[in-house]
C-alpha cells in the first residue's frame, strides 16, 4: 500500500511564504472559558503558551492582528458579563488589534471581519485558538471559500474530548485534534508547528 498523501500534496502545491504585509494573525475564542471556564481544555496552558509566542513575532514584523471572541447567551457558556468572555491573559489584545465578536463556530458568518481583512488587502491567515474541530475548522474551511490561504500553527491549537457519536467510547482531545488537524492538512490549511511560522 502507497503512503497517504494529502490533496494538496497530489496537486503539486507548495507552501506559500507568509508574508506580514498581506498576512494577517487570527487568534480565535482564545478565551478565559477554556481555561478556567466551564469548558476547560486539557492542553490550554501549552497552546496559549505558544499562541503568546506568535503574537509577540507578528506585533515585532507587523502583521496585522485579529482577536476573534465568541460571545454567548446571557447565563450560558461566553457570558459577555461574566468572566469565561475575557481574552486569556496572555493573549490579551493591545490598542490597534482588531476585536470581532462572533456567535457562530465560523468567525466569517455574520461578523466583519472578510471585509476588514479584504479592506487591508489580507491574504493569507494564521490560524490559532480554540476549538480545533470547532471554531478554528469551521473559520478554515470558510476562508478557503472566501479566497484566503489558511496557515495553522498545530500547537497553538487545542481541543477537548468529546462523546463517540455512535455511543461507544470517548474520543480524546489528543486524538480529535490529530484528525482535526489531518483534515484541514489535507486541502485547507498548510500545517506546522508554530516555530514554523514568522
Amino acid at each position: 500500500m502507497s503512503q497517504p498523501q494529502t490533496l494538496l500534496t497530489m496537486a503539486g502545491a507548495t507552501r506559500p511564504t507568509l508574508e506580514p504585509d498581506c498576512s494577517a494573525l487570527l487568534l480565535i475564542d482564545m478565551q478565559r472559558e477554556y481555561v478556567t471556564g466551564r469548558l476547560p481544555l486539557p492542553d490550554a496552558a501549552p497552546a496559549l503558551e505558544r499562541a503568546r509566542y506568535l503574537l509577540d513575532r507578528a506585533r515585532e514584523v507587523g502583521m496585522a492582528v485579529v482577536h476573534v471572541a465568541h460571545r454567548g447567551r446571557p447565563g450560558g457558556a461566553f457570558d459577555p458579563a461574566a468572566d469565561g468572555f475575557l481574552f486569556a491573559p496572555e493573549v490579551t489584545p493591545v490598542p490597534g488589534e482588531r476585536i470581532i465578536e462572533k456567535g457562530l463556530p465560523n468567525a466569517f458568518a455574520d461578523t466583519e471581519l472578510d471585509s476588514y481583512l479584504k479592506q487591508r488587502d489580507i491574504r493569507q491567515l494564521l490560524v490559532i485558538g480554540f476549538m480545533t474541530h470547532m471554531c478554528v475548522s469551521s473559520t478554515v474551511r470558510a476562508a478557503l471559500d472566501l479566497g484566503y490561504i489558511s496557515h495553522l500553527a498545530s500547537d497553538a491549537c487545542a481541543t477537548r474530548d468529546l462523546p463517540a457519536a455512535t455511543g461507544d467510547g470517548v474520543i480524546s482531545a489528543r486524538q480529535l485534534q490529530a484528525s482535526s488537524l489531518a483534515g484541514l492538512a489535507d486541502r485547507f490549511a498548510w500545517v506546522d508547528k508554530s516555530r514554523e511560522w514568522l
